[in-house]
């Protein structure tokens, strides 16, 4: 029989929010905004992935540093943040993030999952209980952003880690394979085709080297272009 969400038990907490009180497993760091987002958006089985979550936590881990040194934050509330942002940058907490990744168009609820998340592992390094919100998530956690920034930013993020630490490897592997390829093939003579026709015998090896000066110099000038932008600059910047 299905639970009353509205209803506590053993296993859960009562949390409130604008909407009313839920129901929330009693374990969970996220919260009731959380809980919500799961019962309204059951699309797929598809959630955040792993390079978003980090990013996430890059952001807010960054945005309790500055919030800090404008006074806005106290120092308690700031190093918590910072510590269990650190958690989530480091996958400890993946099993927290259970938001479906179809859901509002502006990720309003990967925002507050994580804000929830941070919130609460935050409470609970300062000696607080899960869903008291002493380090609370949109005073403390979410203070100066809004998911219409947020999102954005962490999708670049994201993206631009993938491509240094992905795309970029990929790329160089595969322009290895076909220059082998190019050398292993290049005793083979076939016949070249044009306009659906046969035309003037090649060597497949030159059809090879093509491939790879061709692939590797269009792909990879597109990604070095996009990673040496103003924004792509920051990133490493701040990673060092």
């Amino acid at each position: 029989m299905k639970q009353d969400q509205n209803k506590p038990s053993a296993s859960t907490r009562m949390e409130r929010d604008t909407m009313g009180e839920l129901a929330v497993p009693v374990e969970a760091y996220y919260g009731v905004q959380t809980a919500r987002a799961i019962e309204n958006f059951p699309i797929s089985s598809l959630r955040m992935p792993r390079a978003v979550i980090r990013a996430m936590g890059m952001i807010k881990r960054a945005a309790a540093t500055v919030n800090h040194s404008l006074g806005l934050l106290d120092k308690k509330p700031a190093e918590a943040i910072k510590l269990a942002a650190t958690e989530v940058v480091d996958g400890k907490l993946d099993v927290e993030f259970p938001v479906d990744i179809f859901q509002t168009g502006s990720g309003t609820s990967t925002n507050m999952n994580t804000n929830e998340v941070i919130s609460n592992r935050a409470t609970e390094l300062l000696g607080g209980a899960r869903g008291s919100k002493l380090v609370h998530p949109n005073d403390h956690v979410n203070l100066g952003q809004s998911s219409n920034d947020v999102i954005p930013t962490a999708i670049h993020i994201a993206a631009s880690e993938m491509m240094q630490q992905q795309l970029l490897p990929a790329l160089t592997r595969l322009h290895k394979a076909l220059k082998r390829k190019a050398k292993e093939f290049d005793q083979i003579v076939k016949i070249g085709r044009t306009h659906l026709q046969d035309a003037t015998p090649v060597r497949l090896g030159q059809e090879f080297g093509g491939y790879a000066f061709l692939r590797w110099a269009r792909a990879a000038l597109i990604a070095v272009r996009w990673l040496r932008g103003s924004h792509g600059k920051r990133i490493w910047q701040g990673q060092r």
